[in-house]
This record gives C-alpha cells, sequence and structure tokens, in this order.
C-alpha cells in the first residue's frame, strides 16, 4: 500500500483555487487558515497575550460555525422547495400528452415548407428532452455505513482489491487508516507523517503485510480502555520514496510491476521501484501544480492533472516513454482516471467531467456539465461515473454523459462540506458498493442499486 504526504518543508502551501494557505489544525468549510507574518511578529508574544489571542480565535472560529450551519441549513430549505417545486410544475402524463399534440399541429401547419419542417422537428426534439428529464429513477441510492475517526478532513479513500474487505482513507490529521467494511472500526492507523496525508492506495495484487514488531506496532486507546476498542497503529515506514520538493498530491500503483508513479506540487511525476526506493523516470513538462494521477488497469500506461489545465498520458510499455499532452478544460483538472472500456474520464475546476477515448483523443466524446467544481472522480466496473463536487453534492452519470442519480443530501445523510473523494467497489459487501469522503471528517459507504435488475 503506498501513502503520500504534505511534506515537511512545504508549510506554506497553495490551494485548489490558488491562493497561498498555512496548514492548520481545523477547517472551516473545506479551506484551511489565512497566515501571515510580519518582522515584528517574530519577538516573542507574553502568555497572557497569547491566552487572549487563543480566546479570540475560538470565539471566532465558533462564529463562523453557527454562520456555517445556519448557512447549510437554508441549503438544505432550498433544495427541498426547489425538488417540490419541480414535481408540482411538471407531471409526465401531461408533458407526454403535450408533445404529442403539439407535434401533429406544429407539423400539420407547417408542413408546405421544407425549412418550417426542420423547425417542427428541433422543437420536437426539445419537447422530448423536456419529457425525459422526468423519467422514473434508475438506481437506488441509501447510505449504509459511518466510518468515523479522523479529527480534520480527509482527502481520499480508497479500496482494496476484491475479496479484501477493507477500505483507506488519506486525512489532513496527518494520519491514514484502514477500516473494516462490515464493523466499520478502524483496524489500522499510520501516524508516520508530519503533513497531510493525501493520499493512500492498495496493492493491485498483493494482501496487505502482517506487522509483529512491538517497537513498530502500538495499541492506542480510542474511547475506553476496553480491547474491543484499541486501534493499532503503526509509526516506522518500511520504505521512504523520495525525490520530490513539494507537496505530495497523489501516488498509484503501475499495472504489472512494484513501481509507484507518484504526483507532486514540484509539477513533476516520478516513477519508482518500491523494491529498491530508486527513482526510475522523472516526468517534467507541467506548467503548474499536480492534483492527480492514474493508471491502467492492466497496461502501463499513466496519466496526471496538472493546475495548468491539461493532463499528460505517459506510455511505460516501450523503453523510450511517450507522452501526450490534452487540453480539454478552461481550469484546472483535478483528476482524469482510466475505465476499463479504454476510455479517460478527467474533471475540473471549470464544473465540468470528460469523455474520451484513448484511440482517438482529439476531441471528447462525452461532456458533463455541472454546477459546482468536481473533485477527485470513480469510474465502476459496469461504467458508472460518480462526481463529488463542491457543494457537498454526490452525481452519478454514465459514459454517455446522461445523468443518472444524485445521492441524497440531508441532515441526516449525505456530507456537510466538500466532497473531496469517492471509490467504488467491485464487491458489495453489507451492502455497500461505493464510499465517499469529505472536509466534514466523514468517510460514508453508499448502496447504489440499480432498479432494472
Amino acid at each position: 500500500m503506498s501513502v503520500t504526504q504534505n511534506t515537511p518543508n512545504s508549510k506554506i502551501q497553495k490551494n485548489k483555487r490558488g491562493s497561498m494557505i498555512r496548514p492548520h489544525s481545523g477547517l472551516i468549510d473545506g479551506d484551511y487558515y489565512m497566515g501571515f507574518r510580519s518582522d515584528a511578529e517574530n519577538e516573542p508574544l507574553s502568555p497572557a497575550y497569547k491566552t487572549r489571542l487563543y480566546t479570540l480565535f475560538r470565539q471566532i472560529e465558533k462564529e463562523f460555525d453557527l454562520l456555517y450551519q445556519e448557512n447549510q441549513t437554508l441549503h438544505d430549505k432550498i433544495d427541498i422547495l426547489n425538488e417540490k417545486m419541480e414535481r408540482d410544475t411538471f407531471d409526465k402524463t401531461d408533458c407526454v400528452d403535450f408533445e404529442n399534440n403539439f407535434s401533429k399541429a406544429l407539423s400539420k401547419k407547417l408542413s408546405t415548407s421544407s425549412q418550417k419542417s426542420k423547425t417542427a422537428h428541433k422543437l420536437k426534439a426539445q419537447t422530448s428532452k423536456i419529457v425525459s428529464s422526468f423519467k422514473a429513477p434508475q438506481f437506488s441510492c441509501g447510505l449504509v455505513r459511518e466510518y468515523m475517526g479522523h479529527k480534520d478532513g480527509v482527502w481520499e479513500v480508497s479500496v482494496a482489491r476484491p475479496g479484501v474487505p477493507v477500505i483507506g482513507t488519506a486525512s489532513a490529521d496527518h494520519t491514514a487508516c484502514i477500516w473494516s467494511i462490515e464493523s466499520a472500526k478502524c483496524l489500522l492507523q499510520y501516524q508516520g507523517h508530519s503533513g497531510s496525508v493525501n493520499s493512500v492506495r492498495f496493492h493491485p495484487a498483493k494482501d496487505l503485510k502482517g506487522h509483529s514488531s512491538e517497537e513498530e506496532l502500538e495499541g492506542d486507546e480510542v474511547d475506553d480502555k476496553s480491547d474491543a476498542n484499541r486501534v493499532s497503529s503503526l509509526r516506522t515506514p518500511f520504505l521512504e520514496l523520495s525525490g520530490h520538493s513539494a507537496a505530495v498530491s497523489a501516488a498509484e500503483w503501475l499495472a504489472g510491476a512494484d513501481q509507484v508513479i507518484t504526483a507532486s506540487w514540484d509539477r513533476l511525476a516520478i516513477l519508482h521501484d518500491v523494491e529498491t526506493g530508486s527513482v526510475l523516470t522523472t516526468l517534467a513538462g507541467h506548467d503548474q501544480e499536480l492534483n492527480h494521477t492514474g493508471t491502467h488497469p492492466t497496461q502501463k500506461l499513466a496519466v496526471t492533472s496538472s493546475r495548468d489545465t491539461t493532463f499528460r498520458l505517459w506510455d511505460f510499455r516501450e523503453a523510450v516513454h511517450s507522452v501526450s499532452v490534452f487540453q480539454g478544460h478552461a481550469e484546472g483538472v483535478t483528476s482524469a482516471v482510466f475505465t476499463r472500456e479504454d476510455k479517460v474520464v478527467s474533471s475540473s475546476d471549470d464544473r465540468s467531467v470528460k469523455v474520451w477515448d484513448l484511440r482517438n483523443m482529439r476531441s471528447p466524446v462525452a461532456t458533463i456539465r455541472v454546477d459546482s467544481p468536481v473533485n477527485r472522480i470513480s469510474v465502476s466496473s459496469n461504467n458508472i461515473i460518480a462526481i463529488p463536487h463542491d457543494n457537498r453534492h454526490i452525481r452519478l452519470f454514465d459514459l454517455n454523459g446522461q445523468r443518472l442519480a444524485r445521492l441524497p443530501r440531508s441532515s441526516r445523510q449525505g456530507h456537510n462540506r466538500m466532497v473531496a473523494s469517492v471509490a467504488w467497489s467491485d464487491d458489495t459487501i453489507c451492502g455497500v458498493n461505493m464510499f465517499s469522503c469529505g472536509f466534514d471528517r466523514r468517510v460514508l459507504g453508499w448502496s447504489i442499486l440499480s432498479l432494472k435488475d
């Protein structure tokens, strides 16, 4: 399993909007606190003055939390009212009757002119589009499990290979955790990082290694002193991969080899040999920070996504690797992943998701327009795209760009802050086949079932 982190020498960081930020243990609506120091502030402060400052900061944080909760409550009410208005305004039967009657009358009236016939066809297509938007739901989506324990926002959730019923999470609280899907309990916590952990990945073929060293594996109590609530923690890594000069944003295993590709804010991606820890290849070319990297499930292909609005396709199948650059987004690319049908799906802060065919990458075969910036997406084995948003929603689309469902989001279900990552599972365990995580510190397990089966 590979885990990546913010390196200690990158204390001043950039958020996804490009602002300079200083890491803080608490999050407000998915953003870090701003922090600057002048020369005068380098002088030591008196204990009383520090205490006063801490008190004021706590009061400010409470005010922000109250305002945020009020804002979310209003958003929930607006969502409920909008959905009710949509249901009350249109009735599917009325829309069908309207389409048939309107099309017949319009075609009869405009039959004398070919140009007018084209207009009638166009209007018929528009009314059909209205009717199609009120089709019966195709999927049943429900919240099944909740995995709680992180003390800060969760950047990524990852699912182990089929047959291994665990998930991994990477958090801004400097830890990565392994969870049992069935019991929702934390089985192992990695505490070796000194900064935010941004990515966690399981080896595609090998199981987790056992740990028996008393010096490395320790038990930490969670809530009480019973053995059932003890979580093992690992503080000493067996290997550390070096080469980057800035925070590492993502990592992924390369198919068919014990090799890992890492993406960093130093604008580089690096291919590492996990057996020796050596750097095999440094991949340069991006103009800005890298947000993500993904690899093909069976071929030695990788994609890197960057804030420079491009993603790059790297081919390691030959001794001299090749690279192709693709620019299809107007803002930073947040992720790009391969599907099992040799397609690439990319997401962006420009509020779009695009589907590309590996056989012809000149233009996307489908474009999905949404109402909020998109974070790390995931594509299921049956080609359903799960899209996590900044606005707390998760939507499902197919590879043709057709919307399939929106996951429930209310005060009882769904995320309360930005959804950072989603991950599909090939196995359905206890009814759970998809996971999501976000800046509300929560990891959620969902049941996504097709109503056509």
